[in-house]
């Protein structure tokens, strides 16, 4: 039986929420919250009844607390009010959304960490997610980042609570300097100052995470990412609000984290956040765009598809002659 209780996120996937649920049942928690959001439409609304009766399969010892919305609040409203409310209950949790299937030593890790820092205020959350390429940062079953992902985590009410969607704070925050004390890469603080600029001066995307990113930076918060991948994202797809089309990060094997092996520092891992943004976040790709074969190349391609597009559309050839010989259209 887990002691620790599990917050579940669903919405209107019925297929992948019974999967994510099987493993919560085989893990046996004691105390199970169940966050959802409302339909938009008819045809949701039948989707979102069958993804709700998937999880009135309780057959273990569980109590079970339940928040449904009656309309639709969207991705950044209804996960962070859920995950609110979640700890107006609890005082800790293991956080699962309906694409989210892990191993299942995901959640003893989870619930080992959770107790182990649970007064550390350096610690602000326990991530299952590895993007290191097996790449082993520490002899240890894990090691310090300031990157939380989440698909598949763990936190407490004492780090939640500085969740906000705060568009004045980021402005202060940003003007101050402050984000150059996080981002010691030039390209990686220009990233998420954009990210964040468009986050909260134009609520573009309508996400809770990456809120939840500035809100543990600006606390300075660290973050325990496993040193093997714990939980594999199964969503990707057309049914998806975010994680559409192809990607290395969809469909990720996980591994046995094993006995927990703690280390004695809590340090960040600078190498393993910088491999993360290069790799994960595309920090590579825009370093070799500023090289000069990476200008080049966007040249030549810019150039490729400018002569493809005028031999495709004769019209839009023959305006090209007439304006370098000056001939009248």
């Amino acid at each position: 039986m887990l002691k620790t209780p599990v917050v579940f996120l669903i919405f209107r996937r019925p297929d992948l929420t019974a999967r994510v649920f099987e493993a919560i049942r085989q893990a046996q928690p004691t105390k199970l919250l169940i966050v959802a959001d409302g339909a938009r439409n008819e045809e949701e609304a039948i989707l979102c009844q069958e993804t709700r009766a998937v999880t009135e399969q309780i057959d273990w010892d569980c109590e079970v607390l339940r928040n449904y919305s009656d309309v639709n609040l969207g991705c950044r409203q209804r996960v962070s009010s859920g995950i609110t409310w979640a700890f107006e209950q609890v005082e800790e949790a293991i956080i699962l959304e309906d694409d989210c299937l892990p191993h299942p030593s995901f959640f003893s890790y989870c619930e080992n960490l959770l107790d182990y820092y649970r007064d550390d205020d350096r610690i602000i959350a326990i991530s299952s997610q590895n993007y290191q390429d097996r790449n082993q940062r520490t002899p240890y079953s894990y090691y310090f980042s300031k990157y939380n992902h989440v698909w598949g985590w763990a936190t407490w009410r004492r780090a939640w609570k500085h969740w906000h969607f705060d568009p004045e704070k980021w402005i202060e925050f940003r003007d101050t300097g402050l984000i150059k004390f996080i981002c010691d890469d030039p390209y990686e603080e220009k990233y998420w100052t954009q990210v964040f600029n468009t986050l909260f001066l134009e609520g573009k995307p309508n996400t809770w995470d990456y809120p939840w990113v500035f809100a543990c930076w600006s606390q300075s918060g660290l973050t325990a990412l496993p040193n093997v991948n714990l939980v594999s994202n199964i969503g990707f797809g057309s049914g998806a609000t975010h994680t559409f089309g192809d990607s290395p990060f969809a469909n990720m094997a996980v591994e046995d984290i094993g006995e927990i092996n703690h280390p004695p520092f809590v340090v960040r891992h600078i190498e393993g956040d910088r491999y993360t943004f290069d790799h994960h976040y595309g920090g590579k790709a825009r370093k070799e765009a500023d090289t000069f074969n990476g200008i080049l190349r966007s040249y030549l391609s810019l150039t490729k598809k400018r002569v493809i597009r005028l031999f495709t559309n004769p019209i839009d050839l023959f305006n090209s002659i007439c304006r370098k010989f000056k001939f009248s259209e």
